[in-house]
């Protein structure tokens, strides 16, 4: 999970096959009514294109940077104060098809600092395996 701070970033990605389309998928990666349901504790807006993502009852905030419906979303957390910083943690899902297969994949890059790759790599299978109980698939 993408929360500020100073240290040493890398860009995490992994790949999930999903079993649903992507219209019934983008609301659970997209809304805060969807997210809160498989991603953290709670996400609520805060103002405009801010949420606030909550984990353990702290307040991360972040900024939908980028959207495009029924295909991808960013989140760019900001700092204490909200406001947006260089090199900035993010958050973005991407779901992609395959024509051949109609198989649906989630894409997720996780920019962040101090996490190990096992370490990512089990708790996004955990999430998204949440999110599966979500859709079905």
């Amino acid at each position: 999970m993408a929360l500020p701070d100073t240290q040493t970033k890398t860009r995490f990605v992994v790949e999930f096959p999903i079993n649903a389309s992507p219209k019934i998928l983008f609301p659970y990666l997209a809304t805060a009514s969807g997210l809160s349901q498989w991603f953290c504790d709670d996400v609520r807006y805060a103002d405009g294109h801010h949420l606030n993502f909550i984990w353990d009852q702290e307040n991360h905030f972040a900024e939908i940077s980028g959207q495009r419906l029924n295909r991808a979303v960013r989140f760019v957390f900001l700092n204490e104060q909200r406001q947006t910083v260089a090199d900035a943690n993010f958050l973005e899902f991407t779901l992609d098809s395959s024509q051949v297969t109609d198989e649906v994949y989630l894409r997720v890059v996780d920019y962040s600092s101090g996490h190990d790759a096992a370490e990512q790599q089990e708790m996004w299978e955990s999430l998204v395996a949440k999110l599966r109980e979500q859709v079905g698939g």
